[in-house]
């Protein structure tokens, strides 16, 4: 038999809740509906491995989201899981001491700890649920969720998003292909009935009521899809899938060729449309960090520095916060 470790359950992990969490995500689904003008803006580190460096990242744009609050809602970017195509470190949660030996339950305490420091900040929080069964360990401090290119065809994803609540964004999967995404918006529309963790730790019988706030991200694929054209072909599947036209596109992953140099060349592609008066799209998404590039997981790695996907130095990224802020204002 293989080793097997207790983990502890949600009840004996949970419990502070910042009152905040539910305002946040009432703001978020105020616009993506449209009914406040600001642009969503998720931003942050591809996914967290130091969590005191990212607490520093978090205060850096707790400051210059109150800047612009008057025509960005700032959200961070808190991903502590990490989605795989074949192997790689899987993130925080499962994999604290970054070396694969899965010590989940102290993954699980650092990480709500972490959520918890940065939810002070003031900041709503953005998290890809990527293990249903480690969602109610982090769900109540999260204010926007992603379900991921890799599994937005799960059906256990999709029933996790119709319980979800908070806005969710269904990312378009890794070809680029939209219907599969617009699928798991119908999916997570819709009332379901699966298995769940309960607070105790047992499974137990969720029902859920179905998400409204589904929403399609572009993310790219074989080929970018954030470019006008790209936008409205998207806009226009879901006004045959009978769904709300509201998408939010992610400047990183197959947008920019995975290269954070690219990032900026797409936001300001982004920035002409949403200036131009293009309200459809609600928000956007980059993957930035306090320094430049990335790095190998393997050693003692930087703490400033991504061990994952390249990201945004900080230095770039505020002037693109700018950027943004200044295309919302136009828009109006």
């Amino acid at each position: 038999m293989p080793d097997q470790d207790t983990l502890p359950t949600p009840a004996e992990v949970t419990g502070t809740r910042p009152q905040a969490v539910d305002r946040h995500r009432a703001t978020i689904d105020a616009v993506l509906a449209r009914r406040d003008r600001r642009l969503l803006v998720v931003a942050g580190p591809c996914s967290v491995h130091d969590p005191a460096a990212a607490l520093d990242y978090a205060r850096l744009l707790a400051t210059a989201a109150e800047r612009y609050a008057d025509d960005l809602v700032v959200v961070l970017r808190a991903y502590l899981e990490k989605p795989r195509t074949v192997a790689g470190w899987t993130g925080l949660l499962p994999d604290p001491t970054l070396d694969g030996k899965g010590d989940i339950a102290t993954g699980i305490r650092q990480g709500r700890s972490f959520l918890l420091d940065a939810a002070a900040t003031g900041l709503p929080l953005a998290y890809e649920f990527v293990d249903p069964l480690l969602a109610h360990y982090v769900a109540d401090l999260v204010s926007w969720a992603a379900v991921g290119a890799r599994t937005v065809a799960s059906q256990p994803h999709r029933h996790l998003a119709s319980w979800l609540p908070m806005p969710v964004g269904m990312k378009n999967c890794v070809s680029g292909r939209l219907d599969t995404a617009v699928q798991a918006i119908r999916a997570a529309g819709l009332p379901h009935t699966f298995p769940g963790v309960a607070a105790d730790g047992r499974l137990t019988t969720l029902r859920s009521a179905g998400n409204p706030a589904a929403h399609l991200v572009l993310r790219g694929g074989a080929v970018p899809n954030y470019d006008a054209a790209s936008v409205a072909a998207a806009l226009d599947t879901l006004r045959e899938a009978g769904l709300p036209q509201r998408v939010v596109v992610d400047a990183a992953h197959g947008n920019s060729g995975k290269d954070h140099n690219r990032q900026p060349a797409v936001l300001a592609d982004l920035a002409e449309q949403i200036g131009g008066g293009n309200h459809a799209v609600a928000g956007v998404m980059l993957e930035s960090y306090l320094s430049d590039g990335n790095q190998s997981p393997s050693g003692e790695p930087r703490p400033d520095l991504s061990i994952t996907d390249p990201c945004l130095g900080w230095r770039r990224t505020e002037p693109l916060l700018e950027q943004l802020a200044s295309a919302a204002r136009r828009r109006g």
